[in-house]
């Protein structure tokens, strides 16, 4: 009996791998970074580690703030952290919105699937840019959507971009699997 169960499992063997290391590392995430809404301060077993949030942050709205601006002429940065249309509406970038957690999501994913360090010691930082990349995407079309509609804000931030941002992950993470650490011993 063990030995089916293996021969059943090890087709799903790294998408099983996957899964459980998203969970993993969402949750170790979750319960071990503290921070406010106002991101004025984030801790991590009780060290104060707000200066990478709080640059992202910032360095984000900017970005986000000139990419509006291309579209429309009546977006302003009202702070360093936080962008408001002429409409009244507006949106704080506060530091769970700086892509570092799914940063770090992909660090863990890509060091937990069996291959060769030789392509993870550069897939690792092209992942980083793409998350960066659709961080930014993601945040800009979220706020040009909200300059007429703010009622979209909760199910374009919690919902749609969310799962799309975690779809962009394992869309990149199955091309590592399948195209780029090439065949592995033992696989079916």
């Amino acid at each position: 009996m063990p030995r089916r169960l293996s021969d059943t499992i090890r087709p799903y063997r790294d998408v099983l791998i996957f899964m459980i290391t998203l969970l993993v590392a969402n949750y170790f995430w979750k319960f071990t970074m503290v921070g406010d809404e106002d991101g004025d301060v984030v801790t991590w077993f009780g060290l104060d580690i707000t200066a990478p949030f709080a640059w992202m942050s910032c360095h984000i709205t900017r970005v986000v703030y000139w990419l509006v601006s291309l579209c429309r002429d009546t977006v302003h940065m009202v702070g360093p952290q936080t962008l408001r249309f002429d409409s009244g509406s507006g949106t704080s970038i506060i530091w769970g919105c700086s892509g570092l957690k799914q940063m770090f999501i992909w660090l863990c994913l890509i060091l937990t699937v069996c291959g060769g360090w030789k392509h993870k010691l550069w897939f690792i930082p092209m992942g980083w840019l793409l998350c960066h990349a659709f961080n930014i995407l993601r945040i800009w079309l979220i706020t040009l959507a909200i300059e007429h509609h703010p009622d979209w804000f909760p199910v374009l931030h919690d919902y749609v971009f969310k799962y799309l941002f975690y779809g962009m992950m394992f869309a990149l993470w199955v091309w590592f699997v399948e195209g780029i650490r090439g065949p592995q011993k033992g696989s079916a």
